[in-house]
């Protein structure tokens, strides 16, 4: 279903203003007022990055928990979830209907990382807290009894860029490697302003909820200094050799302006070697994977998912 003219018109009105970050905040922690999360079949756990706890929540895909030194033979398969927010909004609370929607329609245990956020901590922190957690999993240094070969790395939006720079951080130290990641509408580029190489980004950077405007101020936010700009754990799209990474699957959003970007950095996966599906999902707007399984955009998204995951049974 395309987006129509009145339609239009209201999401053009709502993409207005800068970020305020203790606003932007206090709105997404509204979604942590969940009357279904009672019935959510999860666990809170902590791994260390250094001193910090890094707050992690497991959501059962079942009733049973395969733990360590209890149920070796019984490893199931994880979604390793890191969520969007800009970097800077969001949490495992505000994602639990997001997680516990995923664990629930792909049959995976899904682990949510509760990374720190900008501009309190700045690039790389969260994105080390994220390899922290990922290290513990993959290592299987966790409350979990996990097969690493059945873990899949998942991240949409700022998520998506810190699932990107995991994985190429992973490959750079060796201490493990995913087997494949699920980018969803990553933003994995270091320049919105006029001078962006990707036409989405002036083409749908004023119009559709996520604006040029604040793409750029987000990227202040997380940036600890201007060379910040030039490294590819930051903007993942700058890596010059991208051999070696995990099969991946991207979901990009038609009206996003992070959609080209997002299909770029698929095509430059699959020049360097790696087993890549790029999926643009029509009439979409950034941000829509978290509406919840009755939206139809999701519903798709979920089509695609589970057939990429059973390829890998």
């Amino acid at each position: 279903m395309a987006i129509n003219r009145a339609m239009r018109t209201v999401l053009k009105a709502l993409s207005y203003g800068d970020i305020n970050v203790q606003s932007s905040r206090a709105f997404a922690n509204i979604k942590a007022i969940d009357p279904l999360r009672r019935f959510y079949k999860t666990i809170d756990t902590r791994i260390y990055n250094g001193s910090f706890e890094v707050p992690t929540r497991i959501y059962l895909a079942g009733e049973e928990l395969p733990v360590q030194n209890g149920m070796e033979g019984n490893t199931l398969p994880v979604l390793l979830f890191l969520h969007g927010g800009g970097w800077i909004t969001e949490s495992v609370d505000t994602y639990t209907r997001v997680c516990a929607g995923l664990a629930k329609d792909t049959g995976h245990v899904v682990v949510s990382v509760g990374y720190r956020l900008a501009p309190e901590f700045r690039f790389p922190a969260g994105l080390e807290d994220c390899y922290a957690v990922a290290r513990a999993i993959y290592t299987n240094r966790f409350l979990l009894n996990v097969d690493p070969s059945r873990i899949t790395l998942i991240g949409d939006s700022a998520g998506g860029n810190l699932a990107a720079a995991l994985s190429l951080m992973a490959r750079d130290r060796g201490e493990f490697m995913p087997r494949q990641q699920i980018l969803i509408y990553p933003a994995v580029s270091n320049d919105y302003s006029e001078a962006s190489p990707f036409s989405s980004v002036r083409e749908n950077g004023s119009d559709f909820l996520l604006t040029r405007q604040k793409l750029c101020q987000y990227l202040d936010y997380y940036q600890s200094d201007g060379a910040d700009r030039q490294n590819p754990y930051f903007a993942p799209i700058l890596e010059p050799d991208l051999s070696g990474q995990p099969r991946t699957l991207i979901l990009t959003a038609q009206f996003d302006p992070l959609r080209d970007e997002g299909e770029w950095y698929g095509k430059r996966l699959k020049d360097a070697g790696n087993e890549v599906e790029i999926h643009r999902i029509q009439d979409a707007l950034h941000g829509f994977f978290a509406l919840g399984i009755k939206y139809f955009h999701v519903q798709e998204s979920y089509t695609i998912i589970n057939q990429f995951l059973k390829e890998n049974e």
